[in-house]
């Protein structure tokens, strides 16, 4: 196996052999296996052990066990110990979920502390037919079908070629010791009732389950990977890039058969989830609109529109006071008292500074703002006026308004209000920069 692994990581990984490499160890028999194997290849390498505190003296004796290993391997070895019932009752999710959530934070904190440039696990290929088998009961699309990925960003996994059976049979040959967790053997979690009730009927049912499967999980991902340079490609034609922004064509998509799958297929990048409804909005009235984690997608007229969402979303309201000369956030305007009118521009308003009210105000437009379009006899409803200008729905969302008391003053970037010009009997102009 040795040689086979020495072969996989020159092929398929060689970005381990000259990396600071940092390796889960629970003290499980795939953990120390992969240990044993990196020393053996003379990688740049430590452990990193978690002590969850759930099973007693037999959490402690693991913990002692990866210390005693890490002396034996003579590579250097972190520790970190967890209240996890303690954190449980304060936080959200299974007892696995959190112990999960905890390991990573910890190994990404010593990534960046020590930089580390990889992190190991030791699954391996009983962990992605367990994967697939869980995914598979639970109802899934080609994705969940694919067992547990090689490379996930930082995080790699060696052994994923070799079978717990291939493990155990260098580990005996070895004389290499590990710890047992005691939990495994139970059947309270999913996963275990497919270890240790399912899997052995599966392999007893062809001699070479082993080696078929693996091959069937070649066949899929062959299969998403053809599927994602297709999707690609679909985006490249679809997908208009445009201030920021993606557009599509609402009827384009509506060529599209079997609709649902290549809606799935076109927007699984962006995180929607809710296909259902990215469905029903292609159908909805103008304005409608659904969120995903990382993502907007918004219906305008013949067009959905996609944006990533605001990391920090503005406050609807700013104040701006009488001696202020430069705003920075949520826009940079610059404020200067002029004695005359300038250069001309969209960014650029001349205002009546004796007719304004300090406080200025910048905000968002709301339901019924109306304001008196320079040059332009009587009022304009906003919204009247952003459909004339052709505005789209996050064009209207993200349009910021300068205000005095109730009135707005500038539609910034746009128009001014007529009743803030400069006049002749102006004795102050107040100039505002939109940079």
């Amino acid at each position: 196996m040795l040689d086979k692994f020495k072969a996989h990581i020159k092929e398929n990984l060689p970005q381990l052999l000259h990396s600071k490499l940092l390796i889960a160890c629970s003290g499980g028999l795939d953990s120390v296996l992969l240990a044993h194997l990196c020393k053996a290849l003379h990688l740049d390498f430590a452990l990193v052990h978690c002590n969850y505190k759930l099973r007693g003296e037999e959490s402690e004796g693991d913990e002692q066990f990866v210390t005693t290993l890490a002396k034996s391997l003579a590579v250097p070895l972190y520790i970190k110990r967890f209240d996890t019932k303690i954190i449980q009752e304060n936080a959200s999710g299974s007892l696995q979920m959190i112990a999960r959530d905890l390991r990573y934070t910890f190994f990404e904190e010593l990534c960046t502390e020590y930089q580390f440039q990889f992190i190991l696990t030791g699954h391996h290929a009983n962990d992605s037919l367990e994967t697939f088998l869980i995914n598979f009961a639970r109802g899934t699309g080609l994705e969940g079908l694919l067992g547990v990925p090689i490379i996930n960003l930082n995080i790699i996994r060696p052994l994923l070629p070799f079978t717990r059976k291939e493990l155990l049979s260098f580990a005996n040959a070895h004389a290499l010791s590990w710890r047992e967790d005691s939990s495994n053997k139970s059947d309270k979690y999913k996963r275990n009732t497919i270890r240790n009730n399912i899997v052995p009927i599966l392999e007893g049912l062809h001699p070479n389950f082993d080696t078929n499967f693996r091959q069937t999980l070649s066949h899929l991902n062959g299969s998403a990977k053809l599927l994602e340079d297709y999707a690609l490609l679909l985006r490249n034609n679809l997908f208009i890039q445009r201030k920021g922004q993606i557009h599509i064509k609402i009827a384009e998509l509506q060529k599209l058969m079997p609709l649902k799958d290549y809606l799935y297929l076109l927007f699984k990048p962006y995180q929607f989830t809710q296909w259902k409804d990215l469905e029903a909005l292609l159908y909805a009235q103008s304005g409608k609109f659904i969120t995903s984690k990382t993502h907007m997608l918004v219906k305008d007229r013949t067009t959905l529109i996609l944006t990533k969402k605001e990391k920090k979303a503005p406050s609807d309201k700013h104040s701006i006071p009488a001696h202020i000369s430069l705003l920075a956030y949520p826009i940079a305007l610059v404020f200067e008292s002029v004695d005359q009118i300038g250069k001309k521009s969209d960014n650029i308003a001349y205002l009546d500074k004796d007719l304004l009210k300090y406080p200025l105000v910048l905000r968002k437009w709301q339901k019924g703002d109306y304001f008196y379009p320079f040059g332009i006899k009587g009022s304009k409803k906003l919204s009247k006026y952003f459909k004339d200008e052709k505005m789209d729905v996050l064009e209207k969302e993200q349009q910021w308004l300068l205000c005095s008391g109730e009135d707005i003053v500038w539609v910034v970037g746009k128009r001014i209000d007529d009743r803030y010009k400069v006049k002749d009997t102006t004795t102050e102009i107040l100039k505002v920069i939109l940079n």
